[in-house]
């Protein structure tokens, strides 16, 4: 009993040590997630070029930032960098007739060159004492490093999702929306579908580019692979974020849950850093394995059992198979 107090209490001290800067990293992630729901749920495309655009987005705004444009400024190039990115990507996809995750890694591997060149022929580029956003925060307001990071970090994460919520509630939304759902159907209505995959593209790659810009500001500095394993951390937050939904949600609360999943999977992480004494930071890609498939074991095991009793005479009437 006293063992198991001791093991609380430990776990509990951990949670609060690590909670607010696991708080900030996930809402920074966030902002990825939401690309990768984008492309992954809504558009049903499997987009690798998130690792290319992030780093990007990091790398562009640490090159502009030193070269002394404002910090406004280049966090605008940065998003529409990596618009443009994801938009050849489905240019690939839809005029060239590439699979999807070909063109993805495609553009994935030709950013890791862009990226060192946009670096200046570097592998990295430190913005310690530059004017980033956090820099100029903590100048203004006197908060500290972490308030920084969380004020700026949630206030970006919630203006990206309103703008999405937003956007898919316009006409080009419902129609990306049924684009991912039902191409054939779509093409049937009328719907440019190449034009929305397009789109949708350029969104998710934007955000990703955001989130890159984000975290080269949080970090003091960008590296040409940055984006590495970014694919998986925002598969991660979509995972735990639709662990914590259900299918009726309306569209709004599931856009939200990707965050929320975003910053659970940040504060399992660290604790799992804090608390298993021969983890170090090798072992993240590990880690988020073991998250990922422990979240997708649960769903297969519990949820779905349980959705289909529900559902039994929907399927009876043959409408649940094509949902």
């Amino acid at each position: 009993m006293y063992c198991m107090q001791n093991l609380l209490a430990s776990v509990l001290a951990s949670a609060i040590n690590v909670l607010p800067g696991s708080v900030a990293e996930g809402f920074v992630w966030g902002i990825l997630t939401i690309g990768v729901f984008i492309s992954f749920k809504v558009l049903n495309v499997a987009d690798m070029s998130v690792e290319g655009t992030l780093a990007l987005g990091g790398t562009v705004t640490a090159a502009m930032t030193v070269a002394g444009v404002p910090i406004w400024l280049t966090m605008l190039v940065a998003v529409l960098c990596g618009a443009a990115s994801g938009a050849i990507t489905a240019i690939m996809h839809t005029k060239l007739k590439i699979p999807a995750i070909l063109a993805g890694i495609l553009t994935m591997f030709a950013l890791y060159s862009v990226n060192i060149h946009v670096l200046g022929n570097r592998a990295s580029l430190a913005l310690l004492n530059k004017p980033t956003l956090k820099y100029l925060f903590m100048r203004s307001f006197g908060a500290t490093s972490i308030i920084a990071d969380i004020v700026i970090s949630g206030l970006f994460v919630a203006c990206s999702l309103g703008i999405i919520y937003l956007f898919f509630k316009t006409r080009a939304g419902y129609s990306v929306r049924a684009t991912g759902c039902n191409p054939a159907m779509a093409r049937a209505q009328g719907i440019n579908t190449d034009r929305d995959i397009i789109v949708a593209l350029a969104i998710s790659n934007g955000l990703a580019a955001l989130s890159g810009s984000l975290l080269a500001q949080i970090n003091t500095g960008a590296t040409a692979n940055m984006g590495t394993g970014a694919i998986v951390i925002g598969l991660a937050g979509v995972v735990l974020g639709e662990a914590v939904t259900r299918e009726s949600f309306p569209f709004g609360a599931k856009l939200a849950a990707v965050i929320l999943g975003s910053v659970i999977y940040r504060v399992v992480l660290s604790l799992a850093i804090q608390l298993v004494t021969f983890l170090t930071m090798d072992d993240l890609k590990l880690i988020s394995a073991v998250i990922i498939l422990a979240v997708l074991a649960a769903k297969r095991f519990a949820p779905k059992h349980k959705k289909g009793k529900k559902r039994q005479p929907e399927v009876s009437g043959g409408g649940a198979e094509g949902v």
